[in-house]
């Protein structure tokens, strides 16, 4: 009998970890990455620090597969950055490991369904290989499968400025003053930010951190102005617990933050929910409310750090069971719902959770949470290393739990206001800027552990 194939969509740490589970399953891997290279998305956060250590953002297959090549693990209790996590691990994993092999880079896919099969015809379909279509330098290709893991993430998908959830109008328009996430400020980005007056929206710790950097960067090059624009109307929501905090860098994050504002460092606009994107002068006017009794402020740049959402636009033709409001698996939706919980608070979970309708199809990884702004990295490998065992058939080992996460507090604060707050190493669904781990890891370096997909 031949072995499984397993189409892995996304290259990035959840990706290449899945990858190297279903090898050591003794399955054959094929992962397509729509960026140029292996952990694409990471590149773009690639300046910020994770708040988790190098021991909870290393797979263990991964360590595995790494080992013969003569791979030196990096301090674990070291906090590294996005660019040390691709050049100390992601790119050794993808590069000098037999996932090399596996890698199709620069391979978007834009639709997968089973072979023969269309949405609405049941019978023989789980015996039907999945199809996938996705475009590289050559034109279409088409590529067959057993199953499939989607961990291709969220980061290209990020949520608009309307406080809605709809774009603001005119917010397309004008997409070369607006930028999405994080963007670094004070690194490749400081010739557009310096100098200028800038706006950011969002409550979570990827805006606050862009905040601080902007603050920074005014204490270097006159005339840049931070702008500080809130959906709700309370800025001390956003500042966490501070020194009380059970996380000293989220605590700390909270603190300096504080006193930025409470100095007049940064400009506060509070209920603004923005709703209009317009020209003022060859700047941009950004406005919430109507027409006739909006409130709006006048930048020259927007930073929109209002989270991410998941794309499942290429999915329309496979059985998915997902809640309609988080757009998370349905099982798993409420676990994750982030009206109820904190990362501390979500447990570990695999493929019992993240199945659907459509047998073999999995969501993993960041995308597996939809809209929620709480997922862990760590929790991403337990939940592929659970995923890849129930294809391999091993459902006593699919079942199992081998990730324990205490609770740690509140990481996000819920309600509209700190939607955009996030776990993922960084600024999680906002991006990657700060997040949550175990007390274990509170009490060894007093700093977050968790990490982005």
């Amino acid at each position: 009998m031949n072995a499984k194939t397993v189409a892995i969509i996304g290259a990035g740490p959840v990706g290449l970890a899945a990858a190297a589970h279903v090898l050591e399953r003794g399955m054959s891997p094929i992962v397509l990455e729509a960026g140029p290279e292996a952990a694409h998305a990471v590149r773009q956060w690639q300046h910020v620090q994770l708040f988790s250590p190098w021991e909870y953002n290393v797979d263990k297959a991964a360590a595995r597969l790494l080992a013969p090549t003569g791979w030196n693990s990096p301090d674990p209790h070291a906090y590294p950055t996005g660019g040390e996590l691709i050049d100390r691990y992601l790119t050794p994993l993808a590069t000098r490991t037999p996932l090399r092999e596996a890698i199709r880079t620069s391979s978007r896919v834009t639709a997968i369904s089973r072979a023969g099969f269309d949405k609405a015809k049941t019978k023989g379909r789980e015996q039907a290989p999945f199809e996938i279509r996705y475009q590289n330098g050559k034109g279409p290709e088409v590529l067959r499968a057993d199953a499939v893991i989607d961990v291709s993430g969220t980061w290209f998908s990020p949520n608009p400025a309307g406080s809605n959830g709809l774009p603001a109008i005119g917010e397309r328009e004008r997409a070369g003053r607006i930028a999405y996430g994080m963007p670094d400020v004070q690194g490749t980005e400081r010739a557009r930010y310096a100098g200028k007056t800038v706006a950011v929206l969002g409550a979570g710790h990827s805006a606050l951190g862009t905040l601080i950097d902007l603050v920074r960067l005014a204490g270097e090059v006159s005339g840049t102005q931070a702008i500080w624009l809130l959906r709700g109307t309370d800025p001390a929501k956003a500042f966490g617990g501070g020194s009380n905090d059970k996380l000293a860098a989220r605590g700390e994050l909270g603190s300096t933050f504080a006193a930025l504002v409470a100095a007049g460092k940064i400009r506060v606009e509070t209920d603004f929910g923005v709703t209009h994107l317009s020209d003022s002068e060859g700047r941009l006017r950004i406005s919430a409310g109507s027409c006739c009794g909006a409130q709006s402020v006048v930048a020259d740049e927007l930073i929109v750090s209002t989270g991410f959402r998941p794309d499942l636009s290429f999915l329309s033709e496979l059985r998915l069971r997902l809640d309609p409001a988080i757009e998370a698996p349905a099982a798993l939706a409420p676990l994750i719902d982030p009206n109820e919980h904190s990362c501390g608070t979500v447990r570990p979970h695999g493929a019992r959770e993240l199945a659907h309708d459509e047998p073999g199809f999995y969501l993993a990884g960041m995308k597996s949470y939809g809209r929620a702004p709480t997922f862990l990295m760590m929790t991403g490998y337990e939940q592929v290393r659970s995923i890849v065992a129930d294809i391999a058939g091993d459902k006593a080992a699919a079942a199992r739990v081998e990730l324990v996460l205490p609770e740690t507090g509140v990481c996000t604060r819920g309600g509209v206001e700190t939607a955009g707050a996030g776990c993922c190493g960084g600024p999680a669904k906002e991006e990657p800027s700060a997040c949550c781990a175990d007390d274990e890891t509170a009490k060894k370096a007093g700093r977050a552990g968790c990490g982005c997909s």
